[in-house]
């Protein structure tokens, strides 16, 4: 498993992490660790952070970020790891991602030890004086003025890592004001949940890519079937080709006889149809000059009575004239 622990100074982060170490079979990785066991390898960036650190100046995130990326190339960090006192701000988060996803390494969890400040300040000065009652030397970093100096800062600069790691839904919260005992037990707990659900995850990859495979497998076999078919109607002689050519032509070529019969008595149908139709026309034509037949007896009895007025009309002129010539003979007589 890949891990980072989060927490205010004296949560217990040094003491869940020797557990967590134990349990899985990771490394712990301290930058301070790492930084001066690079300094004592004289590797390229230890050398480089060693000027840094004589001349009193913090070291670069990226120096750090190359000495992480070393210790991670390690045959003993293979299995996993968990990070402790890194990182401290979102910009180291930020390269340390890009740093797991270049060794294409996956974060597993995030996991935060929630305390209350003051009874964490309680707890460093009960934990002071017990040192001081069997004798102890007691750490400067331990005393109740410089915790207080360490959690301002923590708040003002890792505290915005909880909620980076919220986003990307790594982060799991564990109440660290319980016993050592309880707090290990709930780590374990939350790491078996993602544990199981990676596993899952795993299994119906898995699954996924083997009905994959089964289906290209299956595309296949059927991609190949038609094709051995096809090249074995392809390997036979070519006897039924001629068949199959000959039989059809012979066929078609009756079908074509009865057609031509069919569509010569259909066009004499046709024209029979078609000239019965002209000859009733015909006979209206006669009947209708019977009419006119018929319309000249009227204007012959029209014409006679005309006739007959001329008759009586040239009788009456001649008698008239006739009288006329009488009268003119006799008067000539008398003369």
């Amino acid at each position: 498993m890949r891990l980072i622990l989060l927490g205010p100074p004296g949560a217990g982060k040094g003491t869940q992490a020797l557990r967590l170490v134990q349990r899985y079979g990771i490394v712990q990785l301290s930058t301070g660790d790492m930084l001066r066991a690079a300094v004592k390898a004289q590797t390229p960036i230890g050398l480089k952070a060693k000027d840094i650190m004589a001349s009193g100046a913090l070291v670069p995130d990226e120096v750090v970020v190359g000495i992480i990326s070393d210790r991670l190339d390690q045959p003993d960090a293979a299995n996993g790891f968990i990070l402790d006192g890194f990182p401290r701000t979102v910009p180291q988060a930020e390269a340390l991602d890009l740093l797991l996803k270049a060794k294409q390494l996956k974060l597993d969890a995030v996991v935060e030890l929630r305390v209350n400040e003051g009874a964490l300040l309680a707890r460093v000065e009960t934990r002071v004086a017990e040192m001081q009652a069997r004798g102890e030397a007691v750490r400067a970093d331990d005393t109740p003025e410089v915790l207080s100096k360490r959690l301002a800062s923590y708040r003002s600069q890792t505290e915005p890592l909880i909620h980076y790691y919220s986003e990307q839904r790594k982060l799991l919260t564990v109440d660290g004001m319980m016993t050592i005992e309880e707090v290990t037990k709930e780590i374990d707990r939350v790491l078996a949940a993602i544990r199981s659900a990676d596993a899952k995850k795993t299994v119906a990859k898995a699954a996924a890519a083997k009905s994959a495979r089964r289906a290209s497998k299956a595309i296949g076999t059927a991609a190949r079937k038609p094709s051995r078919k096809a090249a074995d109607s392809a390997a036979k002689p070519a006897k039924p080709a001629t068949k199959t050519v000959a039989k059809p032509s012979a066929k078609s070529k009756a079908p074509a006889k009865k057609t031509t019969k069919t569509t010569t008595k259909s066009a004499a149908k046709a024209a029979a149809k078609t000239k019965k139709p002209a000859a009733k026309t015909k006979k209206p034509s006669a009947k209708a000059n019977k009419p006119a037949a018929k319309a000249k007896k009227p204007v012959s009895k029209t014409k006679t009575p005309g006739a007959k007025a001329a008759k009586t009309a040239k009788t009456a002129s001649r008698k008239a004239a006739g009288k006329s010539g009488k009268k003119v003979t006799k008067r000539r007589a008398k003369a």
